[in-house]
């Protein structure tokens, strides 16, 4: 979703389908939802409520089946509250029945739906999601067109891999020699045969 990559991959093969997956809309999601519950967490503080929102981290940041048994008490007493944070956690919860559709004609009606929904919310952070949701609706209803194939995920494990060799690297003065490190390492390039062996 950052802009600059979208206009390079626009430049560089205009023919490719970009695919706005859903690790990357998802962390936006969670993102928000952490936001909104550190300004409730201040808030009630400030205003000498008990602490319900405190250690809840964890609890409204996992999906309820990646829960562990102890917790999941502790979500539905929570729950219970009316508060910013269990509104936030719920929209997002609902959002994730976007993921099951199989018809794309029936997702887009379900994102226009939880946008509307959300845009009422008066959650800021959620309406902030709703509205990057509502720009980039061509990129993420790709994930249907691609029959949910493809993600970014092999993207993101190429660029950390380069991260690690750069920073490998941080001895190396010039590109070409980094750019030979980077050959070797993404390509699994073998080793040149040494006159000396050490171990």
């Amino acid at each position: 979703m950052w802009k600059p990559y979208l206009k390079v991959i626009a430049k560089k093969i205009p023919k490719a389908l970009n695919v706005l997956d859903r690790f990357h809309i998802m962390k936006k999601f969670n993102d928000a939802l952490d936001e909104v519950r550190r300004d409730e967490v201040k808030k009630l503080a400030r205003e000498g409520y008990e602490p319900v929102l405190r250690k809840s981290r964890w609890l409204i940041a996992k999906r309820p089946e990646n829960l562990k048994s102890k917790q999941k008490p502790l979500l539905k007493e929570l729950l219970q509250y009316n508060l910013k944070s269990v509104r936030a956690y719920l929209l997002r919860e609902d959002f994730q029945h976007f993921w099951d559709y199989v018809s794309p004609t029936w997702a887009k009606k379900f994102l226009h739906e939880w946008t509307r929904k959300t845009m009422l919310s008066k959650i800021e952070p959620m309406k902030k999601v709703a509205k990057m949701l509502r720009r980039h609706e061509t990129l993420i209803m790709n994930w249907f067109i691609t029959k949910k194939k493809f993600s970014s995920g092999v993207v993101e494990a190429i660029n950390n891999t380069a991260k690690v060799t750069m920073r490998n690297a941080y001895g190396f003065r010039k590109y070409e020699t980094l750019k030979y490190a980077l050959f070797h390492r993404l390509g699994d390039l073998p080793l040149p045969k040494l006159t000396h062996k050490y171990f």
